[in-house]
């Protein structure tokens, strides 16, 4: 058969040529979106199992007091980590004597169990309380600990507000001992009455601004370490065979693709039949003439 009559043929078979086009199109876009997601799903497990290092520092009111040279600073850190599985319980005993050894603090702990069986795994969440020239040392150990899978260190600087509550005590020092002067030279009673209740109301406010101070001191000599700690999961943990209601569910999806691809390409092909049926005949209607 030569080339020309290989054309003829190919012309006289357009139709199902097309068809054959259409299917091989439809089956590829699954294929394409198929591998689309395995590609996400490879690039998610990529970003989760990486390990994020991150640094922030920040003011804590616009009112910074950039005059003041000993700056007061709050620093926190967050570390998670990742434990070989079955060595949880050896590693947090570990953590807990780096802890006592540093003259740390646990002041919450939350140990929990994941999934059952052999899907089961622990985990735990941890928040110390650190002399802050001790913060990066002890962070250090405890990075010895397991697989670090992040680590984040933040710093809010609060020299303003420390600035402010400090004469902001001293004003009411003063008003309070005043009152009190008020109070020794009054000789009416109701007077001394007044001034009592007055001298309670600003006792209060010293106290409070004073607390308030005492906690930034706190809160600046002792760092927030938020450390968890993950046991590493099964490798059979996903296992499983294929359950029968999935094969159904897979046979009725594939057989709800196959319906709406017939029903989609039945009319063009009809509409391409007919077209054809008509050309021939027109053909052949010249051909006699």
């Amino acid at each position: 058969m030569g080339i020309k009559d290989q054309f003829v043929k190919l012309k006289d078979n357009w139709l199902i040529i097309v068809l054959v086009i259409v299917l091989l199109l439809f089956m590829n876009l699954d294929l394409f979106g198929s591998t689309a997601m395995q590609f996400s799903e490879m690039a998610s497990d990529s970003a989760g199992g990486a390990y994020y290092n991150t640094k922030s520092i920040r003011a804590d009111t616009d009112d910074f007091a950039p005059g003041v040279e000993d700056r007061k600073v709050i620093k926190s850190a967050l570390l998670s980590t990742e434990t070989e599985r079955g060595e949880f319980r050896t590693v947090e005993q570990k953590m807990k004597d780096i802890v006592k050894d540093s003259g740390s603090y646990i002041l919450n702990e939350n140990v929990m169990v994941y999934g059952t069986e052999r899907n089961a795994y622990l985990y735990g969440s941890y928040q110390l309380k650190v002399e802050t020239k001790k913060l990066s040392s002890v962070a250090d150990q405890l990075k010895l600990l397991g697989e670090v899978k992040s680590f984040s260190e933040s710093s809010v600087d609060v020299t303003g507000q420390y600035t402010n509550s400090n004469i902001n005590l001293g004003l009411e020092q003063s008003r309070l001992e005043r009152y009190w002067k008020l109070y020794a030279e009054a000789k009416d009673m109701e007077d001394k009455i007044t001034l009592n209740d007055r001298i309670f109301d600003q006792e209060r406010t010293v106290k409070y601004i004073n607390d308030s101070i005492n906690n930034l001191d706190l809160k600046i000599d002792y760092s927030t370490l938020q450390f968890t700690l993950t046991e590493e999961r099964s490798n059979y943990a996903n296992v499983a065979f294929v359950k029968f209601s999935a094969l159904v569910r897979d046979l009725v999806s594939s057989v709800n693709g196959l319906l709406v691809f017939i029903f989609t390409v039945a009319p063009w092909a009809i509409v391409g039949l007919i077209g054809l049926v008509v050309y021939k005949k027109v053909k052949n209607h010249k051909g006699k003439k």
